[in-house]
Protein backbone atom coordinates (compact mmCIF):
# COMPACT_ATOMS: atom_id res chain seq x y z
CA UNK A 1 0.00 0.00 0.00
CA UNK A 2 1.33 3.40 -0.96
CA UNK A 3 0.22 6.60 0.82
CA UNK A 4 1.68 10.01 -0.04
CA UNK A 5 0.94 13.29 1.70
CA UNK A 6 0.28 15.85 -1.01
CA UNK A 7 -0.73 18.79 1.20
CA UNK A 8 -0.58 19.11 4.99
CA UNK A 9 -1.93 21.98 7.06
CA UNK A 10 -3.23 22.10 10.63
CA UNK A 11 -6.88 21.59 9.66
CA UNK A 12 -6.56 20.12 6.18
CA UNK A 13 -4.79 17.16 4.57
CA UNK A 14 -4.69 15.79 1.03
CA UNK A 15 -3.42 12.25 0.52
CA UNK A 16 -2.75 10.01 -2.44
CA UNK A 17 -3.79 6.42 -1.60
CA UNK A 18 -3.64 3.42 -3.89
CA UNK A 19 -5.97 1.23 -1.79
CA UNK A 20 -9.71 1.87 -2.20
CA UNK A 21 -10.69 -0.32 0.77
CA UNK A 22 -8.47 1.55 3.23
CA UNK A 23 -9.67 4.92 1.94
CA UNK A 24 -13.34 3.97 2.30
CA UNK A 25 -12.94 2.52 5.80
CA UNK A 26 -11.00 5.59 6.92
CA UNK A 27 -13.65 7.89 5.42
CA UNK A 28 -16.46 6.11 7.27
CA UNK A 29 -14.67 6.22 10.61
CA UNK A 30 -13.65 9.86 10.20
CA UNK A 31 -17.26 10.79 9.51
CA UNK A 32 -18.33 8.83 12.62
CA UNK A 33 -15.78 10.82 14.65
CA UNK A 34 -17.56 13.99 13.54
CA UNK A 35 -14.96 15.34 11.13
CA UNK A 36 -16.20 18.23 9.01
CA UNK A 37 -15.23 16.77 5.61
CA UNK A 38 -13.67 13.47 4.56
CA UNK A 39 -13.98 12.23 0.99
CA UNK A 40 -12.02 10.60 -1.79
CA UNK A 41 -12.20 10.64 -5.56
CA UNK A 42 -10.51 8.79 -8.36
CA UNK A 43 -9.89 10.27 -11.79
CA UNK A 44 -9.35 6.87 -13.40
CA UNK A 45 -9.15 3.26 -12.08
CA UNK A 46 -5.48 3.08 -13.02
CA UNK A 47 -4.62 6.16 -10.90
CA UNK A 48 -4.45 6.44 -7.09
CA UNK A 49 -7.23 8.03 -5.06
CA UNK A 50 -7.14 11.63 -3.90
CA UNK A 51 -8.33 11.70 -0.28
CA UNK A 52 -9.21 15.06 1.33
CA UNK A 53 -9.81 15.60 5.05
CA UNK A 54 -10.83 18.93 6.59
CA UNK A 55 -11.95 19.91 10.08
CA UNK A 56 -12.17 23.24 11.82
CA UNK A 57 -12.37 21.80 15.36
CA UNK A 58 -9.42 19.57 16.16
CA UNK A 59 -6.25 18.99 14.14
CA UNK A 60 -6.69 16.51 11.30
CA UNK A 61 -3.70 14.47 12.48
CA UNK A 62 -5.47 13.82 15.80
CA UNK A 63 -8.74 12.95 14.03
CA UNK A 64 -6.99 10.43 11.77
CA UNK A 65 -5.16 8.91 14.77
CA UNK A 66 -8.48 8.55 16.65
CA UNK A 67 -10.14 6.96 13.60
CA UNK A 68 -7.27 4.47 13.16
CA UNK A 69 -7.49 3.57 16.87
CA UNK A 70 -11.23 2.94 16.49
CA UNK A 71 -10.61 0.76 13.42
CA UNK A 72 -7.98 -1.27 15.30
CA UNK A 73 -10.33 -1.80 18.26
CA UNK A 74 -13.16 -2.95 16.00
CA UNK A 75 -10.83 -5.33 14.15
CA UNK A 76 -9.62 -6.77 17.46
CA UNK A 77 -13.24 -7.36 18.52
CA UNK A 78 -13.98 -9.15 15.25
CA UNK A 79 -10.88 -11.33 15.59
CA UNK A 80 -11.76 -12.29 19.17
CA UNK A 81 -15.24 -13.36 18.07
CA UNK A 82 -13.86 -15.37 15.17
CA UNK A 83 -11.34 -17.19 17.38
CA UNK A 84 -14.15 -18.60 19.54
Amino acid sequence: MDIKILKHEKNSVELSIDNLTIAEILRVYLNREGIEFAAWRREHPSKPLLFKIKDSGKPVKKAVADAVDAIEKDCAKILSVLKK
